[in-house]
């Protein structure tokens, strides 16, 4: 039972810092006008494809919402450090949306030949997301 214990904790701080990796992100993101490249993105895709549910946010309400969903990842981390069986999916399932949103900022940056906002923690997203689904995956291996 020591080994799910330990395997737990380092799951656990994996999941804090995926989670602080986001914010730094989210910060990122608000501080380089994110909303500017992404909105009007949206607004191109929707012309082509309008049946694709894509939505455009102002800025309160995008921040508002990114700093709810980090809260509630913080609050979820006492059930990752106590080994709760659901979090081990969630920790794939976060890590890989996080490592995609990560890589798709820094293909955007080489697309465009700019570096787009959010690129500058795109790299905390994949460092810690990899890690993240690593420990995850001990974690699995111990039960």
């Amino acid at each position: 039972m020591q080994g799910v214990s330990e395997a737990s904790q380092r799951h656990g701080w994996a999941w804090i810092a995926l989670t602080l990796a986001l914010a730094v992100h989210v910060a990122d993101e608000a501080l380089t006008d994110f909303l500017s490249v992404y909105n009007p993105a949206v607004r191109a895709i929707r012309q082509r494809l309008p049946l694709l549910p894509l939505p455009t946010f102002t800025f309160m309400i995008w921040l508002t919402g990114l700093i709810a969903l980090v809260l509630l990842l913080l609050v979820l981390s006492r059930l990752v450090f106590r080994g709760a069986r659901p979090m081990v999916p969630l920790s794939y399932l976060l890590g890989g949306i996080m490592l995609a949103n990560g890589l798709g900022h820094i293909a955007g940056s080489l697309y465009l030949k700019r570096l787009m906002p959010g690129v500058y923690s795109a790299p905390l997203l994949l460092v810690s997301s990899v890690y993240l689904m690593a420990q995850a995956r001990r974690v699995a291996q111990t039960r």
